[in-house]
Order: C-alpha cells, then structure tokens, then sequence
C-alpha cells in the first residue's frame, strides 16, 4: 500500500514516514500543496495524510480540487486546528476521517490502516491464496494457518502481488506501490524481495508459485490452478 503525507514540519513528516513505513507503507511525502498537488494527481495512492495548514494552496483547497477531479484517495485530516467548524468542513468538502495534534502515534497507525481498507483493491480484510492468507487488519501472514515471519516490505510485496493473481506485475509498478518514487529504477531491490519472498513461501510449502516472466515482472498463483491447467 502506498501513502502521501503532506505535512510542512519536516520533523514531523520525518516521524510518519519512518513509522509508516516500519508498518509495511510505500511512504512519499510533500512539504507544501503545490508539491503534494503534483504527487497527488501523477501517483495511485491507497491514502493521504493531509495537514490543513501548508505553504502555498491549503490542504483543504488540494482536497477540493480532488474531489472536483473525481480523485477519491481515502483521506486523513491531520490538523492543529481544534475549533468544530475546521474539522466540519473538512469533512464536507471530502475527507474520510480527521485526527488533532498533538496525537498518539499508533492510534494515527491505527486510523491509516483502517483509512486504506477503503480503497478499492482492498474490499476485504482478508487476502487468500492457496492456503496462503493475509489479514489485512492485523497486518499478519499465514500459511495454512501457520504464522508467516515476513518483514513489512515482504509482506507488502506480498499483499500486492496476492491482490494481482495470475497478472504478470512490473517492477516498476512494484517500485510505486510497494516502495517509493525515490528508489532507483535501475535498482535490484524488487529482484532481491522477491527472491527472499520465494524463499519463504517455499520453506512454508506454500501452495503457490512466484514467478519471474523474463524481462517483464513476476506472477503469482495458485499451484492448484497449474496442475489444473497442465493436467
């Protein structure tokens, strides 16, 4: 899953973006509305962390322009401002839930994950393969009900190859979704993920199949699904 953050305190913004990502997150972040405009309207996010107070457009007008465009990232309000009227009319305008500094850390984490349960690739809670589950909630894999130990990154590669069953996905897609614009292209980091990820599911004789389509991507499917086909 990935996420914009839009907050101008670079301190802050530092914070989000590692927990978020410790949490298994693609994490960008903008520091004013016309950067996080730019992001916001280029990249497929799964959320938005919005602060209302930004150097140049708000965060409210970035949220209305959005939603003028049909863009409906699910969105947090991240705010300073305490009085009703800022919190009423951020969610008129189209944000999905709000949250007050100063605020608890995990209960913003907690807010996120159940903010991207709203996108549309992630309809269930539940991811299945195979014998190979995902609780999206909990944030934890299992193979026919056995703990899966995964680091967030893996189990983030994971979970989008899962939501993208038998389609060969690019490394670029898995680039933007799973990490963040700022990684190299050219770099080996998906190859090096998802050889650990083969590893694993192989280790826990997962009924599935990862596999490298030669200068395209990767697939993953169900075992059962190919020995239905070659039988």
């Amino acid at each position: 899953m990935k996420l914009l953050v839009v907050e101008d305190d670079r301190m802050l913004s530092e914070l989000l973006r590692r927990a978020l990502t410790e949490d298994g997150f693609a994490v960008d972040v903008a520091s004013d509305g016309e950067q996080a405009e730019a992001l916001a309207f280029v990249n497929d996010y799964d959320g938005i962390i919005l602060d209302l107070v930004l150097p140049g457009k708000s965060g409210l007008q970035l949220l209305q322009q959005m939603r003028r465009e049909s863009r409906s990232t699910p969105t947090l309000i991240l705010t300073g401002r305490r009085a009703k009227q800022d919190v009423v009319r951020g969610l008129d305008v189209g944000a999905d839930d709000y949250l007050t500094k100063p605020f608890d850390l995990d209960e913003l984490k907690a807010r996120v994950r159940a903010l991207v349960r709203r996108s549309p690739d992630l309809k269930n809670e539940r991811v299945a393969l195979g014998g190979v589950r995902i609780d999206t909630r909990r944030r934890q894999a299992t193979v026919d009900g056995r703990a899966l130990r995964m680091t967030p990154k893996e189990l983030a590669l994971l979970e989008h190859l899962m939501m993208k069953t038998d389609e060969v996905v690019s490394r670029s897609e898995l680039l933007e979704k799973v990490w963040d614009f700022h990684f190299d292209p050219g770099s080996n980091v998906v190859d090096v993920h998802v050889g650990r990820l083969r590893a694993k599911l192989r280790d826990a004789n997962a009924n599935v199949c990862l596999e490298t389509v030669r200068g395209v991507g990767f697939m993953l499917s169900s075992r059962l699904t190919q020995d239905q086909e070659t039988a």
